[in-house]
């Protein structure tokens, strides 16, 4: 296995609540609660979950943009979570995040050059002053833009485009570990799968590791080597992609894939959907024992009152970790599309996905012949300028 190059220890997350004219701190808002993983070199750890379960919130205390009420942060075996000044700026330079919202991430009154210069403005030694024009240029052209084009300003630009100026503005000081903040669920699919195609493509090329925060199942299981579902601010369930998409233990986990929604007409309602009761708890009052319980179909007295550890339990064919004191695998049925009638993209590994085949460059080949003209920021081409 790849040697360690993130770990997160016990990292917890609580805002403070304060009522009153004094504003006193009445209680504590719990939205990240004891997180540990470790995330490898090279590999994509995929998070995903409910909204309010404390994803991004967790992605900018490992970035630092959050500081972390407890627990730690490990860059290279060094504390980063306790770093600061010289020594905070050298290590950030090795990791970077990629922001969810392409048009307000980006700085309107700035140009595309000043944009993805900025990081290096910051951090002089990495190129130097004479040769950061042709550094942007080379980023442009990696994640497909038009090198041309480095003097334009982002409401030019359409949302497929202005994400990959937030991921070549991400890449522009080599990082090792890219955070990517939801940097999908903003954009059509046929531009999500354009852009997860130019981040696998930049992995293979950079040796990236990403930790890639999602909502949609589908891109999280296409992109991601391991992946952790979390529920109100703990981490439910944590495996590889096969283990915990085909072999799920946690019933938080198997009520997610349960609703995900099967493509090919003919097996639909082959599959039981697992209907969730009642609403997520508040952060701020979370229930105690397992989180899960006041929700879940299987609890017991036991889960009311003793907390489950994430620990490796077994799901049938191996194990993985799971915190859940009644653990057991559920056979989710995945649809497999009719290759004669649906075109998707292949992993590798030739696990199914529900990524739709298209190519991630703007001057790439598609299946019709288009003017190039309609690519151009605002021509309103086929696929939007992007």
């Amino acid at each position: 296995m790849a040697e360690v190059i993130l770990s997160a220890q016990g990292v917890k997350k609580h805002y403070p609540i304060k009522t009153g004219i004094l504003r006193r701190t009445t209680g504590w808002v719990k939205a990240v609660d004891g997180v540990s993983f470790d995330l490898h070199k090279g590999e994509t750890l995929g998070i995903v979950g409910e909204s309010g379960c404390g994803k991004s919130t967790l992605g900018r205390v490992l970035m630092r943009l959050e500081e972390p009420t407890e627990g730690k942060v490990l860059f290279g075996g060094e504390d980063f979570s306790n770093a600061s000044g010289s020594s905070l700026r050298k290590l950030r330079r090795n990791i970077q995040i990629v922001f969810q919202d392409p048009y307000t991430s980006l700085n309107p009154r700035k140009t595309v050059g000043d944009i993805i210069g900025e990081p290096l403005d910051i951090h002089p030694d990495v190129v130097p002053k004479q040769g950061r024009r042709a550094r942007v240029q080379e980023l442009l052209d990696l994640v497909g833009l038009n090198p041309e084009h480095i003097n334009r300003y982002p409401h030019q630009f359409s949302g497929g485009q202005r994400q990959r100026i937030g991921i070549a503005r991400g890449i522009a000081l080599n990082p090792q570990v890219l955070i990517c903040d939801e940097p999908v669920s903003a954009l059509d699919v046929s531009v999500q799968a354009q852009v997860v195609n130019l981040m696998e493509e930049l992995q293979n090329e950079l040796g990236l590791a990403y930790v890639f925060i999602a909502h949609d199942l589908s891109v999280v299981r296409h992109i991601s080597d391991r992946v952790g579902v979390m529920y109100l601010g703990k981490m439910a369930e944590l495996g590889e992609e096969t283990e915990v998409y085909e072999h799920p233990t946690h019933p938080y986990t198997q009520a997610l894939l349960s609703a995900v929604p099967v493509p090919d007409p003919t097996l639909r309602g082959k599959r039981e959907q697992i209907v969730l009761v009642g609403d997520v708890p508040s952060p701020a009052n979370p229930p105690e024992g397992c989180r899960f319980h006041t929700r879940c179909w299987k609890a017991q007295d036991k889960c009311s009152v003793e907390e489950p550890v994430l620990q490796m339990r077994p799901d049938g064919v191996g194990e993985h970790e799971s915190a859940c004191h009644y653990a057991e695998p559920l056979n989710v049925v995945h649809a497999e599309p009719d290759e004669e009638q649906h075109h998707y993209a292949e992993r590798e590994d030739d696990s199914d996905t529900l990524i739709p085949q298209t190519t991630w460059r703007d001057d790439s080949p598609f299946e019709e012949p288009y003017d190039q003209k309609d690519f151009e920021p605002g021509a309103g081409g086929p696929h939007g300028g992007v």
